[in-house]
């Protein structure tokens, strides 16, 4: 079963689509001047890294997505993580 994703207004809300995560996980990649394979290499891994937790969620919020995968990719990129956390601020 795929978690349900509760936006930043509540009443705003989606099933997961792995596809954002992978978007934006590679942008931030891809933005830090990350090599396009190893960016896509990077965005895979951690959608394969947080996919499983969600299936054991009937909901999360987005920013518990963004957190977790945060965590992640500083383990494989540190500096896109960096861009990751912070383009909501950013933006």
């Amino acid at each position: 079963m795929k978690a349900h994703i509760v936006k930043r207004t509540p009443r705003h809300s989606e099933p997961f689509d792995e596809r954002k995560l992978y978007a934006s996980i590679y942008a931030s990649c891809l933005s830090v001047r990350t090599p396009v394979g190893a960016a896509e290499l990077t965005a895979e891994k951690i959608c394969q890294d947080i996919t499983p937790w969600l299936t054991v969620k009937d909901e999360v919020t987005s920013a518990d997505i963004r957190r977790r995968a945060a965590e992640h990719l500083t383990v494989y990129n540190p500096h896109a993580a960096y861009i990751y956390k912070h383009h909501r601020l950013i933006s």
